[in-house]
């Protein structure tokens, strides 16, 4: 996936001045933002803060990383299952 080229806290930035009035045609010339790209901001981080969005993608990184403790300690379990299994 392609990195955008305004952090999360400038779309953020960018949709409250939306959200305070500004009009929409002027908010996209001003940043260079298409009209499609700023609706999809819109939808994904409309109405959230800054603090939020760091908490959800600390959130995020703390699940990744569960998720794989888990699956090493599931590959751990079967292997030594068959182990077990073998010497019966």
């Amino acid at each position: 996936m392609r990195k955008s080229r305004f952090t999360e806290a400038q779309i953020v930035a960018m949709l409250r001045e939306g959200e305070a009035g500004v009009p929409v045609a002027e908010l996209l010339r001003k940043h260079g933002v298409s009209r499609p790209t700023y609706y999809l901001w819109k939808q994904k981080y409309g109405g959230t803060s800054v603090p939020e969005l760091q908490r959800l993608k600390q959130l995020e990184q703390e699940n990744a990383q569960l998720k794989r403790m888990y699956a090493e300690m599931a590959l751990e379990n079967a292997a030594i299952k068959d182990v077990l299994h073998r010497k019966l």
